[in-house]
């Protein structure tokens, strides 16, 4: 019989825009890591927390709060594009985002969210 491990954790690599991209995501019993580095190191680590307000029927909104790195808004902004799909998907789980990027352009976000999409875990 095969047991679960108790914290599942998938990684992916990618040439992103001419730049060796790594993801890893991890799932834990209450929340999700990602990173994602074009460093080879954690970088800022941003915490993506959703709340579901009572009167509103729709999707739950996301607080970001940057825990360690620059709190620029920039950040507050590729946190919430690349990871929000990720609470969502998992069950409204809180998501710890850790970003080190080079690239910081549309396109790269767009298939920086997909390296995300192949790791998934949740």
């Amino acid at each position: 019989m095969e047991t679960k491990p108790v914290v599942e954790s998938k990684q992916a690599e990618e040439v992103i825009r001419a730049i060796p991209t790594q993801v890893v995501c991890t799932a834990f019993s209450d929340l999700i890591l990602v990173v994602v580095t074009q460093y080879g190191k954690m970088g800022t680590l941003v915490s993506m927390t959703p709340h579901i307000v009572s009167t509103d029927v729709g999707k739950p909104t996301l607080t970001t709060r940057v825990l360690l790195g620059s709190d620029e808004p920039l950040v507050h902004v590729f946190a919430k594009n690349l990871v929000t799909f990720v609470s969502q998907e998992s069950g409204n789980k809180p998501v710890l985002l850790a970003l080190a990027l080079k690239d910081k352009s549309i396109e790269g976000v767009k298939a920086l969210k997909e390296l995300i999409r192949r790791c998934q875990v949740w």
